[in-house]
Order: C-alpha cells, then sequence, then structure tokens
C-alpha cells in the first residue's frame, strides 16, 4: 500500500482539525455534555469511520478496507474497556464535571502522540525483525489470560510516571479551575488538573502496549494502523459521558476482548510460522478475522445485557423475600421497635 505523501498529510491535516474543532467547543463553553450531544457526535465519528472504512474499500481494496474495519473495531472495544479506568481516575482525583471533557481531551491528545511513536517504531522493526511476530502473539495470549483472570478494576495503581510528577511537582491542594498552572505567593505551582492529565495520558500509553500489538496483527501497512487507532480515540470524550452508566452492564466486555485478543495472538504466530516456511500453519483471510471480531462483540454485547436485565429482575424479588422474612429494617422490626416504645 504505497501511499503519496499527500495522503498522509490530507488524513493528518483532517484529524487535527477535528481535534483542533474539539478544542473550540471544550474551551468557549466547558461543563458536562447532554446526553443528546454526546448521542450526535459519537454517531458522528461512528460514522465517519464507517465512511472511511468504504472509501478504502473503493480506492485502495475490500482487503485494505476489511484490514481498516477489523483494526478500528477491536481499537474502539479496548478504548471502551479503557474508559472503565478513566472513570476511576476521574473519581479518585475528584474532577468537577464540568472541567471533564478538558482532562479526557488533552489525554486523547497526548495518546495520539505516543502511539504515533509506538505505531512509527513498530513499523519499522516489524519490517526487520520477523521473530517479533511471534513475541507479540505471545504478549497477546498472556493478555488475554490476564483478563480472563480475576479483575480488580475498582483500584487504580498509580504508574512510575504519576508518581515521579506528584513527586517533583510542587502541587496545589484544589483545583483552579481548568488551570494546570498557578502562583501561590509568587511561587509557580502546578495544579491537580495537571497530575490527572498526565494520569490519563501515561494509562493510555499503558494500553497501547496491547491494543498496538494487536492491530499490527491485523494489518501490518501503517496508515490503516494510525487511522484506525485515531478513529477508536475520536469521540472518546463524548462517548466516556454516554456510556458511564452503561459500562456496569457490559459484564463480559473483558472475556470477549480476551478472546478477540488471543485469537489475533494465535494468528499472529500462525501467520509467522506460514511466513516461515511451515505449510501446515495458515494464513488466516482478514474476512475470518473481522467475522470473528464481529461477531464477539454482539455475542458479548447480547450476552452482557441478557445478565443484567436478568440480575436487574432478581434484586426486586430478592427485596421482597427479605420482608416476607422480616429482615431488619422490614415491617416485622418496626412494629418491633414500635412495641418497645
Amino acid at each position: 500500500m504505497n501511499l503519496p505523501v499527500w495522503v498522509w498529510a490530507v488524513t493528518i491535516v483532517g484529524f487535527l482539525g477535528m481535534i483542533a474543532f474539539d478544542f473550540y467547543l471544550v474551551a468557549r463553553n466547558p461543563r458536562e455534555p447532554a446526553f443528546r450531544e454526546c448521542v450526535a457526535w459519537v454517531s458522528f465519528y461512528v460514522l465517519a469511520a464507517i465512511a472511511f472504512g468504504f472509501v478504502l474499500m473503493a480506492t485502495a481494496g475490500v482487503s485494505y478496507g476489511g484490514q481498516f474495519f477489523a483494526g478500528w473495531l477491536t481499537e474502539y472495544s479496548l478504548s471502551v474497556d479503557n474508559l472503565f479506568v478513566f472513570i476511576i481516575i476521574m473519581s479518585r482525583f475528584a474532577v468537577p464535571l464540568k472541567y471533564r471533557q478538558k482532562v479526557l481531551l488533552i489525554g486523547i491528545v497526548l495518546a495520539l502522540l505516543m502511539r504515533g511513536i509506538f505505531i512509527a517504531a513498530g513499523a519499522q522493526a516489524i519490517t526487520r525483525f520477523d521473530w517479533l511476530f511471534y513475541l507479540f502473539g505471545a504478549f497477546l495470549i498472556y493478555t488475554a489470560v490476564k483478563l480472563v483472570g480475576p479483575q480488580q478494576e475498582d483500584e487504580f495503581s498509580e504508574n512510575i510516571a504519576l508518581r515521579t510528577a506528584k513527586r517533583i511537582l510542587p502541587t496545589t491542594e484544589s483545583y483552579r479551575g481548568a488551570s494546570v498552572l498557578t502562583r501561590v505567593d509568587g511561587r509557580l505551582m502546578v495544579t491537580p488538573m495537571l497530575i490527572v492529565m498526565v494520569a490519563i495520558g501515561t494509562t493510555d500509553l499503558l494500553f497501547a502496549l496491547d491494543s498496538i500489538p494487536a492491530i499490527f496483527g491485523l494489518t501490518q501497512e501503517p496508515y490503516l494502523v494510525f487511522t484506525a487507532n485515531t478513529f477508536a480515540l475520536m469521540g472518546l470524550r463524548q462517548l466516556y459521558f454516554l456510556i458511564g452508566g452503561l459500562l456496569d452492564r457490559l459484564v463480559y466486555l473483558s472475556k470477549g476482548l480476551a478472546f478477540i485478543l488471543a485469537f489475533i495472538g494465535v494468528k499472529l504466530v500462525l501467520e509467522a510460522l506460514h511466513h516461515d516456511g511451515f505449510s501446515w500453519a495458515p494464513a488466516v483471510p482478514i474476512a475470518v478475522s473481522l467475522g470473528v471480531i464481529v461477531g464477539t462483540l454482539v455475542v458479548t454485547t447480547v450476552a452482557s445485557l441478557a445478565k443484567s436485565r436478568r440480575d436487574q429482575r432478581e434484586r426486586p424479588s430478592a427485596a421482597t423475600e427479605g420482608l416476607e422474612a422480616g429482615a431488619p429494617g422490614t415491617h416485622d422490626s418496626v412494629t418491633a421497635d414500635r412495641d418497645a416504645v
């Protein structure tokens, strides 16, 4: 996929334009966005990604379009799962609701810059070192096994970059609006807003350690890797406010992602073996990969929502049983207290 420089330039300028417009909206009116606004923007970015994929199919071929869709869906699913950690970070640092959009937007920009470096380095590395496919595959399978195991999603561990920033930077006790720098008695200090941005940016960098190998398992084209990652991150700010309550209902999302990462890991190993002359190791077509990813996400979402609905139906019946059994706080205990008085 040999693309002229102007294609890269137009793509990057287009993404920068959307990010600049996002910054303008956030700076003009810092607030918690309304539900309809979030739905509209998330829909816009999803439709933009779908349209981009169809343009790729029409201009570069069905195979490249399929690789983009497979990569975008995988990266988008991983981003949705990572939103749970962002919610924990925001709550832990008590970020005011009206400033959370700015934190997320700057975190997304930092993530794009760092992922761009990762993508460039990865693209160069895999062209020179074929054995990296084995390493990427093994790492994705290991990550999948970790996702299937017991999760501690209610905890957030500070990484070394965040701990270093908190230790060396003089930080105010409270927020000063949306400012990251302020002066206290003539001394320049940072506000907790900067610390939160460091937390969001570096946490997303850690997420890239499994997302970048995953998409390189679906396509080795740097342009497709870059655009799939960027489209997956665009709209993440609005998705944060839209999906916050829904994340608790997607109870099987991690399991579905574990299956997808394991599948891509096995696919990488098989393709590496096939490339090294082992004819018994088949190369997995992109159509199969796309089908597995879409099917897994559909089954995971339907099963999660069905379980959530079933749990909601069981809660009222459990409360009714408690009333009939005379549990503390029920009619019997109230009557006993009244008689005692």
